[in-house]
């Protein structure tokens, strides 16, 4: 992840800088330096977890994303261009329906915690810290170093399209940089002439493939913050080399990425609050290539105080109404507390901005020195942003609670019942006398009348009486 770093205005390092420019034009179209990787910071479970910053010699307006160690190679940025214009029509945004219009009528609130999926593992924490305010929004940047990076390497974006789909008011929100090496401080001239090349269609193909995966992940419907803070001098993707250059690539990137089937991404114009190294509207590249209109505000001059940063040339009312009169919803995508330090003032002032001009969303950094629940420098501000934001958003279910077992009533054994007698045999019936008495008449004669004859003994008793 980038650090926000201090910016030494005018200290321009121009002899250097000349003696390296016709290297660095020759080289920067050759090929692309590894990737910088950082080993993300261990995992802190929120409060007081802070990233090391590094030293530094210019203002970074904006974190960077981190690149995860041992990434590829990327691709030249001097690559054999695309031909043509970018493919196909385009399908336009999906019109919302009753319901997701209803969804987006209150804004949706997130935190940038960490790049990664710890990032998403770490809301449930500050939810809970938040007494159950629901975090809508899940926020990361892809790595500036190589192109490959920039496409949406594999591993990188499926977590955060889980966490999308698990829910369906749920928003994901990407910061894609417009070139790699988007945080080697280039000198302008090769930022102009990068900026020109992208214009030509040169990068067409990494955009295209990054629109391919959003979809194929399924997250067809990201908010894609594409070359933010463009009108400072941290990035490389910046307008001020050459703003005509820049709004045409824009308009370019848009255009490829709206063209991949099934897409409904939302592109997110987002400075710096006030003027910078340009200011920000010679950079806008159209209402037909912007669907929001952003503003990463930090709590820092130019602005001592917060009412200076509201009505500062270029600032937050400046913001508002700008995407106003463009008919576009604003969002707050990097918010926080920075140079005026632990600021309660600011903290509160910011949160009353956001609720009064709802936003469609906005998300704090949350690490030192910008956050409040990472970040363990500002305790006054933790206080108010706790206590301002508790409760927020429809309630959360409460955790299903295990049932408790009922305890069987113990079955009284049944009764063995008592061994019956065991049937006596019957007695032998001593045998009765014939009813007759059988005459021995031999057997010629029973052989004659087939069977033997008897006499019954009553006739036999009244004969012999």
């Amino acid at each position: 992840m980038g650090h926000r770093r201090v910016k030494t205005r005018g200290a321009r390092r121009g002899v250097l800088a000349a003696g390296l420019l016709s290297v660095l034009l020759a080289g920067s179209l050759v090929s692309a330096p590894s990737g910088h990787a950082r080993e993300p910071e261990p995992d802190g479970g929120g409060g007081g977890t802070t990233p090391v910053t590094e030293p530094a010699v210019e203002t970074d307006t904006g974190p960077g994303p981190a690149p995860a160690a041992g990434l590829e190679r990327g691709q030249a940025a001097g690559e054999e261009p695309d031909t043509g214009a970018p493919e196909g029509t385009g399908e336009e945004p999906d019109t919302a329906g009753p319901e997701e219009a209803a969804q987006e009528t209150r804004t949706a609130m997130g935190a940038y915690l960490d790049y990664g999926p710890r990032g998403i593992h770490r809301m449930a924490g500050l939810t809970k810290w938040l007494g159950g305010t629901e975090l809508r929004v899940g926020h990361t940047y892809l790595p500036g170093d190589v192109w490959t990076n920039i496409e949406g390497r594999p591993g990188f974006l499926e977590h955060w399209a889980q966490w999308r789909r698990a829910a369906d008011d749920r928003l994901f929100v990407l910061n894609v940089p417009m070139l790699e090496r988007n945080e080697s401080h280039l000198p302008d001239p090769v930022v102009r002439q990068l900026l020109r090349l992208g214009a030509d269609g040169r990068f067409d193909r990494h955009f295209r493939a990054l629109g391919e995966r959003l979809v194929r992940v399924g997250v067809p419907d990201t908010v894609v913050v594409l070359g933010w803070e463009m009108n400072g001098i941290t990035y490389s993707h910046r307008c001020g080399p050459d703003p005509e250059a820049w709004k045409t690539y824009w308009k370019r990137i848009v255009t490829t990425m709206r063209a991949v089937p099934g897409q409904r991404f939302r592109f997110d114009f987002a400075p710096n609050r006030g003027r910078d190294a340009i200011p920000w509207t010679e950079c806008y590249p159209g209402d037909d290539v912007v669907d929001i209109i952003g503003m990463d505000s930090y709590d820092q001059p130019p602005g001592e105080s917060f009412d200076e940063q509201v009505n500062q040339p270029y600032g937050l009312r400046h913001h508002v109404e700008f995407a106003a009169a463009h008919g576009k919803p604003v969002s707050y995508p990097e918010w926080g507390l920075f140079r005026n330090g632990d600021n309660p003032e600011y903290m509160r002032r910011m949160l009353e901005w956001i609720e009064r001009n709802k936003p469609l969303y906005h998300t704090i950094t949350d690490y030192c020195p910008h956050g409040v629940w990472q970040c363990d420098q500002n305790p006054k501000s933790s206080v108010v942003f706790r206590e301002m934001l508790s409760g927020k958003g429809d309630p959360t279910a409460p955790a299903p609670q295990p049932e408790q077992p009922t305890q069987p009533e113990p079955e009284q054994p049944e009764q063995p019942e008592q061994p019956q007698p065991p049937e006596q045999p019957e007695a032998p019936t001593q045998p009765t006398q014939p009813a007759c008495t059988p005459l021995d008449l031999g057997a010629w004669v029973e052989k004659w009348i087939g069977r033997k004859l008897c006499v019954r003994l009553e006739w036999r008793r009244s004969v012999s009486s």
